[in-house]
């Protein structure tokens, strides 16, 4: 039931990070008519389908969302790219709408800087606690 309520919430954020992309100030000189056209339609017979089959499965949820991605990766890429350049260091403004399909190729090279924020929801199974924390207040120096 979890997994469905997030592949459901997951699609439609994406339908909705799509259209909001086409009015970033960075961004909407970047699209063409075409790419416009292509989102606007594709996103609102996305929202239809998801309203009209809101009890769907989690497959099929994702299945639609890799659906869009397929369709709108390569105009985001582009668009990126275009905008990137003005950027200095290039990249992705704001990030990708929806991720990067499958993730990062091998991870990002040497970690996520600074560490995860708040750390790891659940933690990391088996690493134990974080120095110093608990009810003891850490271990104390035993030299």
């Amino acid at each position: 039931m979890k997994k469905q309520i997030e592949a459901k919430n997951g699609l439609e954020n994406y339908c909705y990070s799509m259209k909001n992309s086409m009015n970033d100030e960075k961004l909407k000189d970047k699209f063409t008519e075409e790419d416009k056209t292509l989102i606007e339609e594709e996103t609102k017979n996305a929202l239809q389908w998801l309203e009209s089959n809101s009890s769907a499965a989690a497959g099929e949820f994702e299945a639609k969302q890799k659906e869009l991605e397929a369709k709108f990766n390569p105009i985001m890429m582009r668009i990126y790219q275009a905008a990137g350049g003005a950027e200095g260091a290039g990249g992705m403004p704001g990030g990708m709408p929806g991720g990067m399909p499958g993730g990062m190729p091998g991870g990002m090279p040497g970690g996520m800087p600074g560490g995860m924020p708040g750390g790891m929801p659940g933690g990391f199974p088996g690493a134990g606690g974080a120095p110093g924390a608990g009810p003891t207040g850490g271990v104390d120096d035993l030299d």
